[in-house]
């Protein structure tokens, strides 16, 4: 069983890390200039700066409803997205990055911790575990960082 827990333990690292076969987090908001964070393209709804508020604020969420017994359900959608119409600064955009990356590894460490029962009912949430928990961050992490991709296409700064 232990080798097993531990083959677990690496895929959930690998899912919420690596490429697999779309690009990462990273790869998604490497080099972006802070003078275009807040422009749209006809068509598309957010800017990279919102998708990154989006994808901070709904991890962030879901890290809170693993481990806070008194979590409090937000809001959709307007607790999950910056309010409409505002327009971050660099500190803004680097701010949301660094709370991004730390929660990030608050979920890895659950990942890693050998006490974490992937499969145990979520004691405030009995229908939840943390797998589930684990592959939604990976998901909407994964739907979100290709939006940003394709939005970085649009606007003619994704490397080829």
């Amino acid at each position: 069983m232990q080798k097993e827990d531990s083959i677990l333990r690496n895929r959930l690292l690998l899912l919420i890390h690596d490429r697999n076969a779309h690009a990462t987090f990273e790869d998604a908001v490497a080099g972006i200039p802070v003078e275009i964070i807040n422009n749209k393209v006809e068509g598309f709804e957010h800017s990279l700066y919102e998708l990154l508020e989006h994808l901070r604020i709904a991890q962030w969420d879901i890290l809170d409803f693993m481990r806070n017994p008194d979590y409090k359900e937000r809001s959709w959608p307007q607790d999950y997205w910056p309010e409409p119409g505002f327009e971050a600064s660099a500190r803004d955009w680097h701010h949301s990055l660094n709370l991004f990356r730390n929660d990030l590894k608050e979920i890895e460490a659950i990942i890693k911790n050998p006490q974490t029962d992937f499969f145990a009912p979520i004691g405030h949430a009995p229908n939840y575990t943390v797998f589930r928990e684990i592959l939604l961050v990976a998901d909407h992490n994964a739907y979100h960082v290709g939006q940003m991709v394709m939005l970085r296409r649009q606007l003619g700064i994704w490397k080829k």
